[in-house]
């Protein structure tokens, strides 16, 4: 089975957030980065079916020059090679631009499987997965809080409800799952896989590259400022 997991370099939650002075951007100088939360546990329910199925685990990452960092840690984790796709020159995308430039690349991939945390810890959109799914036109669970590999051709997926229920769905591959923070317990890199993240592929593409030079974000970012209360 040939997996892909999207990844997302956010700011850490730790980190003093400071605009800068043309009330355009943040002040990065000051800011440390770290993987998306919830694209973690994306990643080790990858690696689970992985080790069930025997296939193979893509990372797929969107962002600046130092979001690379986002697909070493997944690659020393377990991933078998990663896609980093830079964003230079089209920083304040909207989401529906991200999921075309994305999809674009993973076209081409033909994955059965592509898993994306429910949402990111800057933007919060939650909608990435369900976009790539109408793009690529595929089956899509959200709230997904457990996974169970049904042959060659579906997926069981228990997403979780209103009130404490859950429910299972089945869903034809190739499908784009959401994945819901605290399914499972993800692992850290050992000293063996870090070693063997030096030997592992990343394919660097720009958006010119992929042909999508000409995908203009329908939103305008026009003043970013501290809530006055």
């Amino acid at each position: 089975m040939k997996i892909c997991v999207l990844m997302k370099q956010v700011p850490d939650k730790d980190s003093s957030i400071k605009i800068s002075m043309d009330n355009l951007t943040i002040d990065e100088s000051i800011l440390s980065f770290a993987t998306n939360e919830s694209d973690t546990y994306a990643l080790e329910e990858a690696l689970q079916i992985k080790e069930k199925t025997d296939g193979e685990v893509v990372v797929c990452t969107f962002g600046k020059d130092s979001a690379i960092q986002v697909v070493k840690d997944a690659l020393a984790k377990g991933a078998d090679r990663a896609i980093f796709i830079n964003n230079h020159g089209k920083e304040n995308l909207d989401i529906l631009s991200i999921g075309k430039i994305i999809s674009k690349k993973l076209l081409e991939e033909k994955f059965d499987l592509i898993l994306s945390g429910l949402q990111s810890d800057d933007d919060g959109n939650a909608q990435l997965g369900l976009i790539i799914s109408e793009l690529l036109h595929m089956s899509h669970g959200s709230l997904v809080m457990g996974t169970d590999i049904d042959g060659d051709q579906a997926i069981k997926v228990k997403r979780e409800l209103e009130s404490g229920w859950f429910q299972w769905s089945k869903l034809d591959l190739p499908a784009s799952i959401s994945i819901q923070s605290g399914i499972n317990t993800p692992r850290y890199a050992s000293l063996k896989g870090i070693m063997a993240m030096k030997k592992k592929t990343i394919d660097k593409f720009s958006i010119d590259d992929l042909d999508c030079s000409n995908i203009n974000s329908k939103i305008n970012l026009e003043k970013i400022y501290i809530p006055e209360k």
